[in-house]
């Protein structure tokens, strides 16, 4: 594997509130350590290789003086990406939060860039409306659950917006647009099923 490609390439992935800091939603990854037998294991280098893999921001505080750094960094830049405490930070600022994907520093940005937009456009598709702080806390498991089907581990899994947002998403009503179903899926299908079974029973009804 190449320098700057890793399997297990995020390191942290945090919302925070850009008014005040505090934090809304964080996970920490810690990668594994190396494997036995590995090159150059041996109980030093074990012992270093063992120390390096570990997360930097193992409890709460220090996790809490990164996150504070880390907006009072971003607070005053206008791109989207930025090298902080040798992390490699990729962001976006929506309504009144802030997101972020953490990666090593020689990690590929293009792909900590694309889990950001799955981050972002799947709580959009799954909201209908703008990421807020307010939205993010009510809806607090959804955001959970669709950021693991987007990382687990810190291994990516999944940057689709639209098959994260089927794979979190609750059944549809029966009153659904004809026009947005997919029949060549699963989902679509049962989807078809119940609404033709609704509409039998109102025909059925109505001939009575």
């Amino acid at each position: 594997m190449s320098p700057g490609m890793s399997l297990y390439s995020v390191n942290a992935i945090v919302i925070l509130s850009s008014d005040d800091g505090s934090r809304i939603f964080s996970k920490y990854y810690t990668p594994p350590h190396a494997a036995a037998g590995a090159p150059g294991s041996g109980v030093a280098a074990g012992l270093a290789t063992s120390s390096a893999s570990q997360n930097p921001y193992p409890d709460k505080t220090s996790q809490t003086r990164f996150e504070k750094g880390l907006l009072q960094k971003t607070a005053k830049q206008a791109g989207d990406i930025l090298l902080y405490d040798n992390k490699v930070v990729l962001y976006k600022m929506e309504s009144d939060v802030a997101i972020y994907v953490v990666g090593s520093a020689d990690e590929n940005e293009v792909l900590l860039y694309n889990v950001l937009l799955a981050i972002r456009d799947s709580l959009h598709l799954l909201f209908k409306q703008s990421i807020d702080k307010r939205t993010i806390v009510e809806n607090y498991d959804l955001v959970s659950l669709a950021i693991d089907e987007i990382v687990d581990d810190g291994v990516v899994l999944e940057t689709d917006p639209t098959i994260i947002i089927q794979r979190c998403s609750k059944a549809p009503p029966q009153d659904v647009n004809l026009s947005r179903l997919d029949p060549f899926t699963e989902q679509g299908v049962n989807n078809l099923a119940q609404l033709g079974k609704a509409k039998l029973t109102d025909w059925l009804r109505q001939g009575l």
